[in-house]
């Protein structure tokens, strides 16, 4: 994997040369979002281990954040990116249930291949409008009238963007998020995939080629005063190289921003997320950290939900107690109408 290392290294350095805009008069703000691939069935388990997951972070979710609270007093928020492909009411009932806790949201997730357009098209429509009509998640569109959703592609496939057009075969496929209702993908960064992007840690706005895949490698980025253009609104994690910790003593290894069982959320990996965390252009208070993770494995829930989460979060808010920062948790839709106020020109509060 270390060959697609150079397709966004340019990219990278650059970024890491251009002097940090931090503000002076004040404490930069940061939102916070945790976009989870959560797939119950992941390793194809039965019914049982599936809902045992999920009945895990129903039980282990509020006790993780218990008397944890932002700014606005809010506790840390988890967004569920559910697959499609594996529809079950009752998991969704229970994701539910935790967003009307108060503890996240869900979104939509997708593993597909060999597919196409119209097929993908209806596929998503379909389920999109059972996770609206049946179980009461996602929001109205009210320029459209119609369910809007944030999107995870599986396998990191986004637009056909695998060699081969493998788990996918859609080369319009940000056309079709587009007009069945995504108003953001979330899937980068994807490394080490070959899907990565060349651009990293941004948010940017991509103009779809049907005839090619891979139309978001590069795009327009959101910045203050320019209303959204192109097809389709990214939202990416950091994507960075770290070379506090290195291989062999030599190499710097890669953070992309991604939780699991090797590599839990911690204080240390604070900095550079700060650092290399998206912008809206013209709007450098703000910074936007997106957290991924895949919840549902049993190896990745003592990071996720455990010791290790806990104190991260605490931490996070000692840190903002000292005047480092301010601190709001969000979920990925949250995340998306903060970045479309600052579009806007309006200050967040």
């Amino acid at each position: 994997m270390k060959r697609y290392l150079g397709g966004w290294l340019g990219s990278w350095l650059r970024q890491s040369l251009t002097p940090l805009r931090w503000p002076i008069d004040r404490p930069p703000l940061v939102l916070l979002a945790v976009a989870d691939h959560f797939e119950p069935f992941w390793g194809h388990p039965d019914r049982a281990t599936a809902l045992e997951r999920v009945e895990l972070w129903e039980r282990s979710l509020p006790e993780m954040c218990r008397g944890i609270a932002d700014e606005s007093g809010r506790p840390p928020q988890h967004t569920f990116f559910y697959p499609l492909e594996d529809y079950d009411p009752e998991i969704l009932d229970r994701l539910a249930g935790l967003r009307q806790r108060g503890l996240g949201d869900v979104e939509v997730h997708l593993h597909h291949q060999g597919d196409t357009s119209q097929g993908l098209s209806l596929r998503l429509l379909e389920f999109v409008a059972t996770l609206h009509t049946r179980h009461g998640l996602l929001r109205v569109d009210p320029a459209t009238g119609r369910p809007t959703y944030g999107f995870i592609h599986g396998n990191w496939a986004l637009d056909n963007s695998l060699p081969g057009g493998a788990w996918c075969g859609v080369n319009d496929e940000l056309r079709v998020l587009s007009q069945t209702g995504c108003y953001a993908d979330f899937t980068l960064p994807s490394y080490p995939s070959p899907a990565q992007t060349h651009t990293i840690n941004s948010i940017y706005y991509a103009i779809d080629d049907p005839l090619r895949p891979k139309s978001h490698d590069r795009g327009r980025p959101a910045a203050v005063g320019q209303p959204p253009s192109g097809d389709l609104l990214l939202v990416q994690g950091v994507l960075t190289l770290d070379w506090r910790r290195r291989k062999h003593g030599i190499l710097p290894r890669v953070d992309n921003s991604d939780l699991s069982w090797s590599r839990p959320p911690a204080l240390e990996r604070l900095p550079l997320w700060l650092r290399f965390a998206p912008v809206v252009k013209g709007a450098e208070q703000v910074r936007f950290i997106k957290l991924s993770c895949h919840g549902a494995p049993e190896a990745n829930h003592p990071a996720l939900l455990g010791p290790q989460a806990r104190q991260f979060y605490l931490g996070l808010l000692r840190l903002a107690s000292l005047g480092h920062f301010r601190l709001r948790f969000v979920t990925c839709w949250e995340m998306v109408q903060a970045i479309h106020a600052l579009e806007r020109g309006e200050e967040l509060i």
